[in-house]
């Protein structure tokens, strides 16, 4: 059987899932919970431990903790492969490592079928302004005085957990 990984970008809070027959309540570990919800606990038959899970289209679910667990990691502490595909979903990514504090790296599509060449881009690569310049995807940080430019990673960026999506 072939293998699979998957990513993707979610919301989720830890929560408890009860039962009383066919009824199910999750209820976040964070709220208060109410008196209507307190009288469906005192009857519930079973209760787990997991995840509600919002995913990015609104819908909600719940996960139980192991499968959670297994499957997604907080977006404050990823591996730079998980960045990047979270940068190819469009989140802006930074390292808690990096000192140069406002930095952050975004994925840029490029110009795979063409733009029109400007003058600056014509006169440093040889090509009459206006010819049709084809641009591969990159990567492009914000640097700490505001500027932008092309940004390749370095062996230690590469290996570093401390990626996170900047909010």
């Amino acid at each position: 059987m072939k293998q699979y990984i998957g990513t993707k970008l979610i919301q989720a809070e830890p929560a408890l899932r009860y039962r009383s027959g066919e009824e199910v309540l999750i209820v976040e570990l964070c709220r208060e919970i109410t008196e209507q919800e307190e009288a469906f606990i005192s009857r519930a038959s079973s209760c787990e431990i997991g995840y509600r899970v919002r995913y990015s289209d609104g819908y909600v679910s719940w996960s139980p903790q192991e499968v959670f667990e297994a499957a997604y990691r907080p977006t404050d502490c990823m591996n730079f492969g998980l960045a990047i595909e979270a940068a190819k979903k469009g989140a802006k990514i930074t390292r808690r490592g990096w000192n140069g504090k406002g930095m952050w790296v975004v994925y840029r599509t490029g110009y795979p079928d063409g733009i029109p060449c400007n003058k600056n881009t014509a006169e440093a690569v040889g090509i009459p302004e206006g010819t049709l310049f084809r641009v591969q995807p990159y990567l492009q940080m914000k640097c700490v005085d505001g500027s932008f430019q092309m940004w390749l990673a370095s062996q230690s960026d590469i290996l570093a957990d401390d990626w996170e999506i900047v909010e």
